[in-house]
């Protein structure tokens, strides 16, 4: 009996671990479905006992009496062209940090590498006062534009120091077998390192596309009216008469929906680049 249990056991944690896990899910989809008196009465976990679906808060969103296409389609505009920029950026910075030699001061690379990754360590709201002034200055407040450059600047730090670690772990002969044949270093760069290394800019991309996407801060306080994206408009369902919970669960699940399609279309590069390098 003992034996036939054994293989079981390491499940039982893993079981429970995935309720853990998925249990905020499923309450956020059967809250979207939930009617505003089902809500106020009382905890209700199955539907078609504990209450009645209702679809009242999609409709809410398909007829536009709650915004959804605008922030939508802000948050994939700011987060797809940041993570786009800081990738291309920080995969040429990554690898001139790899391949070649800088001296600035007494910094070699590796405190230049590690200057870059510092300001991620910066708290954003000790900046978000000077963005203001500067987005004011160069009109860029309430613009998807803006919202995309200060999305870059937070971003390209970790593309750096991710893209770095990424190229230092190629092998150089096939770079240097290209240079002898007469190739420059940006033709080797473009043709034979970026190839290579696609796993890896497409896992950095799909991490700086999420920091993008759940970016609250900074979209709360520069984009306040037609460069809205999902976070804000998630939040602006609590308010000073209540929470609208069944908007804010269909509103959530529409905002996670582009990510997890994302992750999905792109899980073998995301794979392989998260492990690139873990085996020698």
């Amino acid at each position: 009996m003992v034996k036939r249990l054994r293989p079981i056991v390491p499940y039982i944690p893993l079981t429970i671990w995935s309720v853990v896990i998925l249990f905020p899910l499923y309450w956020m989809v059967i809250t979207s479905f939930k009617q505003p008196i089902d809500i106020n009465r009382g905890i209700s976990y199955v539907p078609w006992v504990d209450f009645s679906p209702s679809l009242h808060a999609w409709q809410d969103l398909a007829v536009g009496t709650v915004p959804v296409v605008g922030p939508l389609r802000n948050s994939l505009l700011a987060a797809a062209i940041s993570s786009l920029a800081a990738v291309v950026l920080g995969g040429m910075a990554g690898y001139g940090l790899a391949r070649f030699s800088y001296k600035w001061g007494p910094w070699r690379n590796q405190e230049i590498a590690f200057w870059f990754i510092s300001q991620r360590m910066l708290p954003p709201a000790a900046a978000i006062l000077a963005f203001m002034v500067m987005f004011r200055y160069l009109h860029l407040l309430d613009s998807v534009a803006g919202l995309a450059i200060a999305y870059t600047g937070f971003n390209l730090p970790f593309a750096i120091w991710i893209m770095r670690d990424f190229f230092a772990a190629l092998p150089r002969e096939l770079e240097e077998a290209s240079l002898v044949e007469g190739a420059t270093w940006w033709t080797t760069f473009i043709r034979i390192a970026v190839p290579l290394a696609m796993p890896g800019l497409a896992a950095t991309g799909i991490l700086l596309f999420i920091f993008s996407w759940n970016e609250y801060l900074f979209a709360s306080l520069l984009a306040f009216e037609s460069a809205k994206t999902m976070p804000v408009t998630i939040a602006g369902m609590a308010t000073a008469i209540g929470t609208k919970w069944w908007l804010m669960s269909a509103l959530a699940i529409v905002s996670m929906t582009p990510t997890v399609l994302l992750g999905l279309l792109l899980e073998r590069y995301i794979v392989r680049g998260l492990t690139a390098g873990a085996i020698k």
